[in-house]
């Protein structure tokens, strides 16, 4: 399933699918398709909502092109009628989320998850298998956008801006507070950082370690400097 999460900055298509579904009938020809658990025909849809065939079809043409629907022409019950193929809908395998400041629950149960399945392997405890599956994930991370731009060697500055594109992806809304320091001024992983601070930032600082070695910034450190209302990492020059 495609996952169209809205953080920092807001995607187009998931605002644009949220407000598709501001409209009560299109939210109630949605909720029909994906209730039906089957292709529905455009006849089924507008008797469902009450509304005409014609305005049905203009709803459901409408959620196929924000991404909440996806259509094809095929026989309504598997049998073949003289005429046209009708036009069936069927529920389209993507997850929007909006968040405002954006969360990232998502990766922080997935690096959860690596340190569950870890830990009988590896003989360690959740907590350090948390922390080496989060310094792994940031590792991924950071490689993965260096073999994307190719940088070269990396200086400081070259490298904090670096690591603050690939924050701006997952909701850290990153803050240059100089050409030698870099702060992130929203923690995607709260509310959960608040019930458990000492683990979640031990994960985040794992994790944001592992970006740098990834990126291969070895002229930028991140550093554990918690403070109300941000994250608990800042990156600095070494």
């Amino acid at each position: 399933m495609d996952s169209v999460v809205a953080g920092s900055p807001l995607p187009l298509a998931a605002v644009a699918a949220v407000a598709a579904l501001s409209d009560e009938s299109r939210r109630r020809l949605h909720d029909f398709v994906r209730r039906a658990g089957r292709p529905v025909s455009r006849e089924e849809a507008a008797a469902s909502a009450g509304i005409s065939r014609k305005l049905a079809a203009f709803h459901l043409d409408k959620l196929v092109e924000v991404g909440l629907l996806r259509a094809r022409f095929e026989p309504v019950g598997g049998i073949r009628k003289v005429g046209r193929t009708p036009k069936v809908y069927e529920p389209a395998e993507v997850d929007v989320r909006i968040t405002i400041p954006g969360r990232h629950h998502d990766l922080l149960a997935a690096i959860l998850l690596d340190a569950v399945l870890a830990e009988g392997r590896e003989g360690t405890t959740v907590r350090e298998a948390a922390l080496a599956a989060a310094h792994r994930r940031g590792v991924a991370l950071g490689a993965a956008e260096r073999e994307r731009l190719r940088p070269g060697r990396l200086g400081a500055e070259r490298a904090l801006g670096l690591a603050a594109g690939v924050l701006a992806e997952y909701g850290f809304e990153p803050h240059r507070d100089g050409p030698s320091q870099l702060s992130l001024r929203n923690c995607p992983f709260q509310p959960l950082a608040g019930d458990a601070p000492q683990l979640v930032c031990a994960i985040n600082h794992a994790l944001l370690s592992g970006l740098l070695e990834g990126l291969e910034a070895t002229t930028v450190t991140a550093e554990l400097v918690p403070r109300p209302g941000c994250c608990c990492v800042e990156f600095t020059a070494n």
